[in-house]
C-alpha cells in the first residue's frame, strides 16, 4: 500500500479573529469565527495543493464542533477520524491583531473537547497508509490527548512514516514555562523533522545561534530542521547540508495560520515542505542524503506560498491553491 496520506493530531478549533487591529481585546467592536489550530491548519495547506490529509481529534458536539468539521471537508481534509463529544466544548482562541499583524492569544480550553481525545481512540491501523504524522506541544499538556499522541507516534515509528514536530509555543496554556520547555524536549527526540522559530529557539536551546543550537536539535530521530525567522528567511538543516530562502517583502495583515501553513514570512511551514518532500519521494530513509540546491528550491516555494497567506485574514481560509500560486 502506497504511503500517502498526511496524518495531523491535536487540536481543532475557532480562532475569533478581531474586526479591528491595532487595538487591545477591550476595544474589539466584534471578532468573526475561523477554522483554524495548528494541526488543522496543516491538513488544510496540504490538502489545498493536492494532498491527502487527514485530522485525528475530538471535537464538541456544538456547533462549532460541526462548523469545523464542516469547513475541513470543504477543504478537502479527511474528516472520518474525528470524534465528537458532549463532556467538552470546542475549543476557542480568541486573538489580537496588532497593526503590524502579529497576535496574542486568549484561549478558552479548560478543558476543550480536544484534551479529552485518549489513547484508545487512536486508530493505529491507520499509519500502514501514512506518509506523515504532525504533531505541536499545544496538545501535549497533560491530558489524555498528550497521551494519544505517545499512541499515534509509537504507532508512526513501527509504520516507516515520517514524523514531524512543530513546538508552536503558547504559553498561556501552560501551568509554567519549565513545564513547557520540558515536554517539548521530551517530545523532539522523537520526531525526524522538526520546526523551530527565531522566537522559539533560544527559550528552548539556551542560545539565539541556529549554528550553535543544532547539536541540541540534532537528537534521537531528528533528521531535518527547518528554521524560520520572519521576514528575515527560513533556513532547513541536515546533519551535512543546509538550504536558505529570503523572503519577499509584503504586507501582511494576519499572521493567523502562516506559520502552520509555510515555511516563512511569519513563522515556518511543515506542510508545505512536507508536500514537496512527498511529491519528490523522499521517504524517511533519503531524509539525511538531502542536498542544499533541493533545501533551497523547497523553501522558496514555501516562501512564495506564505507570502500569499499572510495577505490575507484566517488560516486555512488564505491558504492559495497550486493554480493561484
Amino acid at each position: 500500500m502506497a504511503h500517502d496520506t498526511l496524518y495531523a493530531i491535536g487540536e481543532a478549533l475557532i480562532d475569533m479573529i478581531p474586526s479591528k487591529t491595532g487595538c487591545s481585546f477591550a476595544e474589539v467592536p466584534s471578532f468573526s469565527p475561523r477554522v483554524g489550530g495548528a494541526p488543522a491548519n496543516v491538513c488544510g495547506a496540504y490538502a489545498r495543493l493536492g494532498g491527502d490529509s487527514a485530522l485525528l481529534t475530538q471535537l464538541g458536539d456544538d456547533p462549532f464542533g460541526h462548523k469545523i468539521i464542516d469547513e475541513l471537508a470543504a477543504c478537502g481534509i479527511d474528516t472520518s477520524h474525528i470524534c465528537l463529544t458532549d463532556k467538552a466544548n470546542t475549543a476557542l482562541a480568541f486573538v489580537s491583531l496588532e497593526a503590524d499583524g502579529n497576535r496574542t492569544f486568549s484561549f478558552y480550553r479548560k478543558p476543550s473537547a480536544d484534551l479529552l481525545y485518549a489513547p484508545e481512540q487512536v486508530d493505529t491501523s491507520l499509519f500502514a497508509n501514512a506518509y506523515a504524522l504532525h504533531f505541536c506541544s499545544v496538545a501535549l499538556v497533560e491530558s489524555p490527548m498528550r497521551e494519544a499522541h505517545k499512541t499515534a507516534i509509537a504507532a508512526a515509528r513501527s509504520a516507516g512514516t515520517i514524523i514531524d514536530f512543530d513546538p508552536n509555543l503558547r504559553f498561556p496554556l501552560w501551568p509554567d514555562r519549565d513545564a513547557l520547555r520540558r515536554t517539548v524536549l521530551e517530545f523532539l527526540p522523537l520526531a525526524d523533522v522538526v520546526k523551530i522559530s527565531d522566537e522559539e529557539l533560544e527559550f528552548l536551546t539556551g542560545t539565539s545561534d541556529i549554528e550553535a543550537a543544532l547539536p541540541s536539535l540534532f537528537v534521537g530521530h531528528v533528521q531535518l530542521v527547518l528554521y524560520t525567522c520572519g521576514s528575515a528567511g527560513a533556513y532547513a538543516y541536515t546533519r551535512t547540508a543546509h538550504g536558505f530562502s529570503a523572503s519577499k517583502p509584503v504586507k501582511a495583515v494576519d499572521t493567523t495560520g502562516a506559520g502552520d501553513g509555510c515555511t516563512a514570512n511569519a513563522i515556518s511551514s511543515l506542510s508545505l515542505f512536507l508536500w514537496q518532500l512527498h511529491k519528490n519521494g523522499v521517504d524517511r530513509a533519503a531524509l539525511p542524503a538531502l542536498q542544499a540546491d533541493q533545501l533551497n528550491q523547497w523553501l522558496d516555494f514555501s516562501n512564495r506560498f506564505c507570502g500569499y497567506s499572510v495577505q490575507r485574514y484566517g488560516a486555512i481560509d488564505s491558504y492559495p491553491t497550486i493554480d493561484q500560486l
